[in-house]
C-alpha cells in the first residue's frame, strides 16, 4: 500500500462512523408473507416515498433506517424497554406492516447493534420523529401505532413482532446503540497510520543513499 493510499484509509475511517442498520428478519407466518428492507428514497413502488397510509398494501413486514448515531439531548420515552437517557447515542428506525386486508403477522428482524428500546404509541412516535431525518413522508400519523390485538418483544439485538394489521397498518420505531461492527474503529486505524509514515521515513532514506 503506498502512503497516499493509507493515509486515505486512515481518512476514510474517520470520515465514516460505524452505524446501527437492519441486518435481515424473516416471517414465520403467514406462509405467503414474507420480510424486505426499503433504503430511502424508496424505488418505483412507492415513487412519492410516502409510508403510513395504505402505501403499500401487502403481505410484507418491511423496515428501514431512520437517522444514525444521534447523541440525545433529553430523555427519550418508550413503550417497550427502558426510556433513554439523555447523552445516549442511538440509532433509529422504522418497522412496520401494512396489508390489503386484515391479516395476522408473526416475524422477527436483526439489527447489527442491540436494541434499546421501541415507540409503538401515536404520542411516542411523533416525539420521536425528529429522528426520521430523511426523504421519506409519514403520513396518516393519528393512526400510527398499536393496538390490544398487537404484541412484540425483543432481546439483545433481535426484535420478535405479532401484529393484527388492517388500515392502514401497524407501524413502530426501533432505537438500538450505536453499532461497533459496521466500520472500522477509529483507534484501530492508528497503527496502519504509524506504519505509512515509518514507510514514508525508509523510501526518502533510501532515495538519498
Amino acid at each position: 500500500m503506498s502512503i497516499f493510499a493509507a493515509v486515505a484509509a486512515v481518512g476514510a475511517v474517520f470520515a465514516s462512523p460505524a452505524a446501527a442498520v437492519v441486518v435481515s428478519g424473516s416471517v414465520d407466518s403467514p406462509a405467503n408473507a414474507d420480510f424486505k428492507k426499503l433504503f430511502t428514497p424508496f424505488d418505483e413502488s412507492n415513487p412519492d416515498n410516502t409510508v403510513g397510509g395504505n402505501n403499500f398494501n401487502d403481505n410484507v413486514l418491511y423496515a428501514f433506517d431512520e437517522d444514525q448515531n444521534i447523541v440525545l439531548g433529553d430523555l427519550l420515552e418508550v413503550d417497550f424497554g427502558d426510556d433513554i437517557a439523555a447523552g445516549t447515542m442511538v440509532a433509529s428506525h422504522y418497522v412496520f406492516y401494512d396489508p390489503k386486508n386484515t391479516k395476522r403477522l408473526k416475524g422477527s428482524i436483526e439489527f447489527d447493534a442491540k436494541i434499546l428500546g421501541v415507540a409503538s404509541s401515536k404520542g411516542l412516535l411523533d416525539a420521536s420523529d425528529f429522528l426520521a431525518n430523511n426523504l421519506v413522508t409519514y403520513v396518516s400519523r393519528d393512526l400510527r401505532g398499536l393496538e390490544g390485538n398487537d404484541s412484540l418483544s425483543f432481546s439483545d439485538n433481535i426484535l420478535n413482532v405479532n401484529f393484527y394489521a388492517g388500515s392502514p397498518g401497524d407501524y413502530i420505531r426501533v432505537f438500538t446503540e450505536r453499532s461497533v461492527t459496521a466500520a472500522v474503529p477509529i483507534p484501530a486505524a492508528l497503527p496502519l497510520l504509524a506504519s505509512a509514515l515509518f514507510g514514508l521515513g525508509f523510501v526518502g532514506r533510501r532515495r538519498r543513499a
